[in-house]
């Protein structure tokens, strides 16, 4: 129980890799605010999963692209187990769509931007206030931000390229005060996320190359996620840590 009894906010936490996290997180002991935008059904079997467990957790909708929602969200969590946040998973983001260069508006770069990179910004801003010497914040980048990812990921891609710079900019921001920041940069995880956005031969093609021969599986990533937050990686802060069978090294 290597959280035991430590307060964490996942958000995206209601539905594949985040339900994951969130389960992983209060296996360990933590007391855990499961945050979703828009499938409260998912949220809501998530939390019977972690209840049933013998776990803690609450959830709240939020949409955590905008302050009001980010405050709201930070208000739940007060309310709910405390003015204390231990932990910190900035999951929520999202490719929205693929689009080439040419039929990307300011509005579409805007959505994909404020759901990847300024939700993390947002949510960090709010939570450090009530994070103490000993939390840390764990954010989501992506293989595509590395690799500038596939096509019509482009603006998706930067912004979890920023993802990984903010990550750096904040472990020596945030470093003095005792709280460590990290990111994972996940490659194929058998999620919706590939579901939805990439086709079948390109996902069996990509799990061929791997040296793994496979994708990866949302519990793997939770499992990283409950070590990088956890004291066992006490002196670990500002990686960008990759988890992709192998497809690509940092």
């Amino acid at each position: 129980m290597r959280l035991q009894d430590k307060v964490a906010i996942v958000t995206g936490g209601g539905r594949d890799i985040g339900r994951e996290v969130s389960r992983a997180l209060a296996a360990e002991g933590a007391r855990v605010v499961i945050n979703f935008a828009n499938d409260e059904a998912s949220a809501a079997e998530t939390l019977k999963l972690v209840q049933d467990a013998g776990g803690q957790a609450i959830i709240h909708r939020a949409d955590v692209s905008t302050a009001a929602g980010v405050d709201g969200l930070i208000a739940a969590a007060r309310a709910a187990f405390g003015d204390r946040i231990d932990i910190l998973v900035n999951l929520a983001g999202g490719m929205v769509q693929r689009r080439p260069l040419a039929e990307i508006d300011e509005a579409f770069f805007d959505t994909v931007m404020n759901l990847n990179l300024k939700s993390a910004y947002l949510t960090t801003r709010a939570a450090v206030p009530y994070m103490g010497s000993g939390s840390t914040i764990l954010n989501f980048s992506s293989q595509a931000g590395r690799d500038g990812g596939g096509p019509g990921a482009s603006i998706y891609a930067t912004s979890k390229g920023a993802i990984m710079t903010f990550t750096r900019a904040m472990a020596k921001e945030l470093g003095p005060q005792g709280i460590r920041v990290n990111a994972l940069c996940p490659g194929m995880i058998a999620t919706r996320f590939h579901d939805t956005f990439t086709r079948d031969e390109v996902r069996k093609t990509v799990a061929g190359s791997t040296p793994l021969r496979r994708e990866g599986r949302p519990e793997e990533v939770a499992a990283t996620v409950a070590f990088l937050v956890s004291d066992d990686a006490a002196f670990i802060t500002g990686a960008n840590l990759d988890i992709n069978g192998g497809l690509a090294f940092s």
